[in-house]
Formats: C-alpha cells, structure tokens, sequence
C-alpha cells in the first residue's frame, strides 16, 4: 500500500482553501466557528450547483457534516481528542509526532469528500449509468445492466466456499474417519450427542494428533492451558478443519483457537467485571436473569457450551467447556421462572447461557413446560450454537419436545443459532435445521461480524446459504469492542459498507437481518440509520470515535450515550492486503459513517 499520500503536506495540498480557512488567526475557538461555517458555505455551493449529481451531494453533505460535528468542544470531551487542535496544528504547520498515518488517511479520505471526490467505485465494473431511452428500450437496457452487475455478485459469491459442496463434503469425511480412528470409536458412536460431549477436545497434546496446527496456534494453546482458560471443541467440529493451509477454514478456526495477544489480555485479567463488556452484571434484577427490554428476558439455566467461543460475550462467566457446575440446579431455575411470572409484562423469554440445548432431554422439557406455563409469555425463544458446533444433538426427540409447547396463535417457539460462515454448513446442520423446520419451529441466524468473515461477499454468501436450507437472516452484530479480541473486531464503516452495497444486491429475502451495535447495558443499536449515532473524532492512531445513542433516547429524559473506540480503517485495509485481497475493492470504506 502507497502511504505516501497520508501527509500534512498533502492534506494541504488536497485542498488549500479549507486549510487557508483554518489558518484566518491562531484563536482555536474562532477557527472552529470559520470552518463550520465553510462546511456551510461548500455544501450550499454543492446544491446550488446543478450539474452535481445525488451521489455527489450526499459525498459532500455527509463529509461536511461530520468534520462540523468533529469540530465541536463536546466532541472533545466525549473522544478526549480534539480534531480541532489537530486541524489547527496542521494548518500552522506544528509538528505532531502523536499523529499516524492512519489518522491522515481518514482525514485525507474526508477532505476529498467535501470536494464530491473520493471513490465511488462500489464492487463492480458495471455501474448502473444513466439511460437515455424511454419505454420498453429503457427497461431492455436497464435489465442489461442488471444483468451485468447481478454476474459479478455471482462471480464473486461462487469465489466463497460452502460446507455443501461435494468436495468439501469428502474433505470432512476423511477427517471424520481420522478422528473416529484416533478415539478407537465407530460411525454410531460419532452420531450420538453424548458421545461428542465425553470427547471434547480440551487438551493440546491431543488437539495437535487430530488436525494440523499452525505454530502460533500452538503457542497460544498451550499459554491458554497454562492459564487455565476455558478451551474446548468438540469433535464434530474438529471435522469441518482443513488438515491444508487455506482461506476455506480460517473462520472455522479463529471461532475456538485463540490468538496469542487473547490469551495474553485475558490470563491477566481473567474473573475482572471488566471482562463483562455488555455489563450484564447491571442489568440482572434477578439471578439468571438479564432484562434490557421492557417485554423480554434472558434465562440463563446453563453456563457453560459443548465448545468455547473465543469471542463471546458471556466467556468470562464460564469456567470449562460443559463444566461440572454449568447447571444452575432446579430450585434455582423454579425462582427465576417465578419471577418472570410476577412480571407479567414479559411476553417473550430468551433461553440461553452457555447453551441450554447441551442439557438432557427431561431438563429441557421440565424447564420449557414451566416457562409455557406463564400466561403471560407469548414467545420462547431458544439460543443454541448446538446446530453448528454437534448438531447431532437435534435428535427427532428433542425436536418434539420443543415443539410441543408450540400453540398456534397462542405462543410461538423458536430457535436461534449462530452460523459464521457459509463452510460451516453441512448435510448435518441441514438435517438438524429440517428437524425444527418440519415441525413448525422457525429458526434465525445471529452472525458476527468478525475479520474472518469480512471480505467482499462473504457474509452475503453465507445469507444466501442460510435461506436455501430454511436459516432466516436476524442480525448482524458488530464484533464486540473488547480490548482481548482484538484480532476479530473490524470497522464499523466495513459493515456498514456491507449492508449498504453487497446485502443490497441482493433478493430481498436474503438480506432480511439487521446490523447492530451491542451498547454495554443499553441494548441494540441500528447501525442501518446513522441517527442512532454521530461521529466524534478520528484519534491519533486512526480509529475512529463513535458515540451511540440508546433505544431509550425517545422515551426517556434521562438517557445515556455511549463512546466506542473503532478499529482504524487503514490498519484495517493493511491487513486484508497482507492476506492477499485487493483493497481496491474496499475503496468506499471511507465513507461510511
């Protein structure tokens, strides 16, 4: 990548007329005021004109009001940055050792758009252009083109592999044989839950006989045993690795092999409440319960999973995979039922932990009937990675016993799960998925938006996916901002780029999901309207301040924001360049906000 141009003396160049401004006297307040009113008088001048078209106006308009926003003094405040000072130091030519150039790039970035320039250049190399005809010779060439941009999304979709491809399905057999050989074990053994349950792998020394690791897997692996983190994947999964270094399974990998400076963050900090990054903690009015909204709740009656999550919200909470002292008890759970029954404003209980759907079939079915009996709950909801991470749990079994509390009209049962990647789907995860389906259980899709599943149309390939094999699209959640993962977390801008330019092209039932903001102890934030947020500042390594308003702001005098330090856009592009992708076709990135 060309850095060259992430300079003061080029920013100065780009654009001499607003650095001119800037430099009217050294009073900063009075600089702040000049520069507003620039931004005021370049978007006026943009409108007025009328050879700009609408892309161009909303480059403009949009860029123009996030710098005036960046230069106010509670922007300072809230980042504890001041853009402002910045600009001023910039235009006088002060020297600002503290300022990279990941910083410069997104200024730079800036300073193109309120000029209506910086790429436009979305994913592909047939824009929709204007069309001169009218009638049915405009709509033969309007399909043209649609025809034209529709084959690059499928040439770039067909580019992401699937679990469901045949020879990916070979590649699993083998590796299952190979696991199945090592534990002395047979095929029936391999389709029974408990089974998988009594051979996770959570030790090193075994993980290394089964698959391939990489030398820095291993060293985390074994610094992780040292610290007694929480480590397990089930065999099953296991399977779904590649034993040959490829793109394929790098997210199948990254979900329960932690990286190095994880494991490092985590050992010295393990047990904190500052490792609780939703503050759950401040929103649990009842043990085993976790309110945010006024008609649901959270029912946590198992803490722990078949298999460890690197980046998931609760980890801090659990002590092993399947831990002995995952289940809460009975007497414990009957109290949290009781209480969800005295709030008869609850209409939905969310049950998940850990993974409920780890416990026994009498359990399940004990602890479903109790919430079904509340008169006042409408929905249960059932939060399980099980489809994905042993999906020969699905029994026929099981799948009756959740939808026996099923009641048409009365009360809806559904499960959702949390699918990362379209390589992740295979014949059993189908299986598992058909089970529910067939027996009128619906079933969602929660995605993460980690690194690993952020190049061009890799999530729109996994949606996709999910909807041909009956999965509906639910959120998209933007990787949590815990400073321990780090190696996962990716611009907000890239997701937002995603939902706006690849989920909209397209059919409309696969981009049904939702991309959020999880807001520590406020809840959901949509990341679709930026009225939900505003862009604070641009700190000096690059990232970007956001600060989030909370679901309550319209109905409450009191509510509170929240400031989120963002993952530098330029590192960010840095990164997929060092994997091998062309960051040309991230080029817009810059301009979500």
């Amino acid at each position: 990548m060309d850095e060259s141009q992430y300079t003061p003396a080029a920013l100065k160049k780009l654009y001499p007329r607003f650095f001119n401004t800037a430099k009217k006297n050294k009073d900063l307040d009075q600089m702040r005021k000049d520069l507003a009113s620039l931004l005021f008088q370049i978007e006026l001048e943009a409108y007025e004109s009328f050879d700009r078209d609408a892309a161009t106006l909303a480059r403009v308009r949009d860029t123009a009001q996030v710098i005036r926003n960046m230069l106010k003094k509670r922007s300072d405040e809230r980042s504890g940055f001041s853009m402002a000072q910045a600009l001023f130091d910039i235009a006088w030519d002060n020297p600002r050792p503290d300022l990279s150039p990941a910083f410069y790039a997104d200024l730079y970035h800036l300073i193109l758009g309120i000029q209506g320039l910086g790429s436009r250049k979305a994913l592909d190399d047939a824009p929709l252009s204007a069309i001169n005809e009218h009638g049915r010779a405009a709509a033969i060439r309007r399909s043209q083109q649609l025809d034209e941009l529709r084959s690059t999304v499928d040439s770039k979709i067909s580019q992401i592999s699937s679990g469901l491809e045949k020879r990916a399905i070979s590649r699993r057999k083998k590796r299952r044989d190979k696991i199945l050989a090592a534990f002395d074990a047979t095929l029936d053994e391999w389709q029974d839950w408990r089974w998988q349950i009594k051979h996770i792998v959570k030790e090193p020394e075994v993980l290394e006989k089964l698959i391939k690791l990489r030398k820095q897997e291993k060293k985390a692996l074994k610094k992780a045993q040292k610290n007694n983190l929480p480590f397990g994947i089930t065999p099953y999964y296991l399977s779904l690795m590649d034993d040959e270094q490829s793109q394929r399974d790098r997210s199948i990998r990254a979900q329960v092999l932690p990286p190095e400076d994880y494991v490092d963050q985590v050992a010295c900090t393990r047990g904190a409440s500052d490792l609780d990054f939703m503050g759950e903690e401040d929103t649990s009015p009842f043990d085993l319960i976790t309110r945010r909204y006024p008609a649901i709740c959270i029912l946590k009656p198992f803490n722990s999973c078949p298999q460890i999550c690197v980046y998931c919200q609760r980890n801090w909470e659990i002590d092993d995979a399947m831990a002995s002292n995952a289940f809460a008890g009975m007497r414990q759970i009957d109290a949290a039922i009781n209480w969800i029954k005295e709030h008869p404003t609850i209409h939905e209980v969310l049950i998940t932990g850990g993974d409920p759907l780890a416990m026994g079939d009498a359990t399940i079915n004990d602890i479903l009937g109790k919430v079904a009996a509340i008169p006042t709950v409408d929905r249960i909801r059932i939060g399980t990675r099980i489809p994905v991470t042993m999906p020969m749990r699905v029994t026929a079994d099981l799948a009756e016993i959740i939808a026996q509390f099923r009641e048409v009209g009365r009360r809806e049962v559904a499960v959702t799960t949390h699918v990362q990647h379209s390589y992740e789907i295979t014949p059993d995860l189908v299986n598992a998925v058909n089970r529910f389906r067939s027996r009128g259980i619906p079933v969602y899709n929660q995605l993460v938006y980690t690194y690993f599943v952020s190049r061009r149309f890799e999530a729109s390939a996994l949606r996709r996916h999910l909807r041909l094999i009956g999965i509906d699209p639910y959120y998209t959640f933007n990787t949590k901002g815990k400073d321990e993962t780090k190696a996962y977390r990716v611009p907000i801008s890239r997701l937002v780029q995603e939902q706006q330019e690849e989920a909209r092209l397209l059919p409309g039932l696969e981009r049904t999901d939702e991309a959020v903001f999880n807001v520590p102890r406020l809840g959901k934030n949509y990341l679709k309207s930026r009225e939900h947020r505003d862009l604070l500042s641009i700190l000096p390594d690059g990232a970007r301040v956001y600060e989030f308003y909370s679901w309550e702001k319209n109905i409450s005098d009191k509510s509170h924001t929240y400031s989120a330090v963002d993952v530098p856009i330029l590192d960010y592009l840095k990164r997929l360049n060092a994997d091998g992708e062309s960051i040309t076709d991230y080029d817009t990135i810059w301009y979500y906000f």
